[in-house]
């Protein structure tokens, strides 16, 4: 069996959530982001970079 490697991202939230729209903050929520700079690491799966997708202009994706 081929090891697969744990890649993980790293993404911090740099823009405040005031003023997005509920949908937007939902995905923010979701992500695991609860206050401005903030970072989380999240596996890059296709449900995860959708959502970093929908919020990209809040987001800052570090690896």
């Amino acid at each position: 069996m081929a090891k697969t490697a744990n890649k993980k991202i790293q993404i911090k939230l740099v823009k405040s959530l005031i003023g997005c729209s509920e949908a937007q903050k939902k995905v923010a929520k979701a992500l695991g982001f609860s206050k401005k700079d903030q970072t989380v690491e999240h596996e890059p799966s296709p449900v995860i970079m959708g959502m970093i997708n929908k919020i990209s202009h809040l987001l800052e994706v570090i690896k």
